[in-house]
């Protein structure tokens, strides 16, 4: 598969076995996206105050000006909700993986010293919370620079993984691999393993991720955290039930201003014990998997 086609195959009938550490039936990663403070936003040069994945998704689209509320919402993610949340990981000594935006981590240093003290590892969500889609050729590569400098400097290393807000552009993946040092994308939804794929003639990784197994579900219908569980736990328990002859990744997206609120992070917490209870799950971060992918199943050659 190149950068151009489409592949409606995939591993098919008979995926590989990935092989994950200590014979585990799943490999879970859970994703801490940290956005707040770098949306779209009247302070940032947009003529609108962005409102998705918070309480006022689509209700105040008549504002005239900044959108005192839903600035607001977005600030509860990083004021509490962040501090809530690594709480909850910290407790269980469970790992995650943060998709950080580089703006949002400038203008919370505490936050950026936590990180760094957590040993989560940090997958570059752009340079902004915005949609690279929308973005020129030359505009896309500026942010991806702005990017990593800005997280060498606020986390101290380099992202090695890379994710866009919804969807990349037709430029993305490949100005990714022109800029070199990124070791795998997250940027698809179609698989439950990573896979190899070929962009201007390099093998490249990627890591799919979920918009599924996501608290964006508060944002699109799903009301309390007892639904919000049981679908976790579903997916959870099918997965480990099909893990025991076709072991395969599970990523659950988190989002601060949304999970970080306490009903909704109950059931999180429910849910990071629930999972607890099982000695063959390997709980890991991104980039672990991403080189456990590189090692056991290294590219093909042409």
């Amino acid at each position: 598969m190149n950068d151009s086609e489409r592949d409606f195959v995939g591993y098919g009938r008979n995926p590989p076995d990935p092989k994950w550490p200590g014979g585990a039936r799943l490999a879970l990663n859970f994703v801490l996206n940290y956005e707040e403070g770098s949306e779209p936003s009247i302070q940032d040069g947009e003529s609108s105050t962005e409102t998705w994945f918070t309480e006022s998704s689509g209700l105040n689209t008549g504002v005239l000006g900044r959108d005192l509320a839903a600035e607001g919402l977005f600030e509860y993610g990083s004021r509490v909700g962040f501090w809530r949340v690594m709480r909850l990981f910290q407790e269980r000594s469970m790992m995650a993986t943060i998709f950080g935006c580089a703006l949002a981590l400038e203008r919370n240093p505490d936050a950026c010293v936590a990180i760094r003290e957590s040993g989560f590892d940090v997958c570059s969500h752009g340079w902004r919370w915005i949609k690279h889609y929308g973005l020129s050729e030359e505009e896309e590569k500026e942010h991806i620079r702005r990017a990593i400098d800005s997280l060498e400097r606020t986390i101290g290393t380099r992202p090695q993984g890379w994710y866009c807000r919804y969807s990349p552009s037709t430029n993305t993946r490949r100005l990714l691999v022109e800029e070199g040092g990124f070791l795998y994308d997250s940027d698809y939804y179609g698989d439950e393993l990573p896979f190899w794929t070929q962009v201007g003639g390099k093998p490249h990784l990627v890591v799919p991720y979920s918009l599924t197994n996501n608290d964006g579900q508060f944002a699109a219908g799903v009301s309390t955290g007892d639904q919000w569980f049981s679908f976790l736990k579903d997916a959870f328990d099918m997965l480990y039930k099909e893990g025991r002859t076709q072991p395969k990744m599970m990523s659950v997206g988190l989002h601060l201003r949304l999970v970080g609120h306490p009903a909704r992070a109950a059931a999180l917490e429910r849910f990071l014990d629930y999972v607890s209870t099982f000695p063959d799950v390997w709980i890991t971060r991104r980039i672990d998997i991403a080189k456990h992918w590189m090692s056991v199943h290294p590219a093909p050659h042409n």
